[in-house]
């Protein structure tokens, strides 16, 4: 439709007046020009000086040598530089969280926002009209979820 010569100008009316008339995004016209792509896209960057599978095993080396049942992705980096290994930290934490090889870690605080929920003197700090009770928590913290 860009290229169709215009009636009155005698000049092809162009992408952009055309994805204006369509109210469409130039990007989108030309995403769907290419053809799709059969593999998946790469990282970009240049490739390190030990490939990922070779890495990995250093990696899971690093953590059968440890005394502990699991170990963060710091301090394994840290082992593998005192091995002699140079990586980035990130790479370290993109294979270890792709094979499932970081520490377990505890989701959230014991003293978070819901702590007051379920204290047991919640419920008579809400429903009396003293807002002292909790030294003026009730009425700071309000659970919302």
């Amino acid at each position: 439709m860009s290229l169709t010569i215009s009636p009155s100008s005698g000049r092809p009316y162009g992408l952009a007046r055309v994805c204006r008339v369509w109210r469409m995004a130039r990007a989108t016209v030309y995403r769907h020009r290419a053809p799709p792509r059969t593999e998946p896209p790469r990282r970009s960057g240049p490739v390190g000086p030990m490939p990922d599978a070779a890495l990995l095993e250093a990696v899971r080396a690093a953590l059968a040598a440890s005394p502990f049942h699991g170990e963060g992705h710091r301090k394994v980096w840290a082992r593998l530089r005192m091995e002699g290994v140079r990586t980035s930290r990130r790479r370290v934490l993109r294979l270890m969280r792709e094979h499932g090889l970081l520490a377990p870690s505890r989701i959230g605080s014991p003293r978070g926002p819901r702590f007051l929920v379920n204290h047991p003197r919640w419920a008579e700090c809400v429903s009396s009209a003293r807002s002292d009770l909790f030294g003026g928590l009730g009425v700071t913290c309000v659970p919302t979820g």
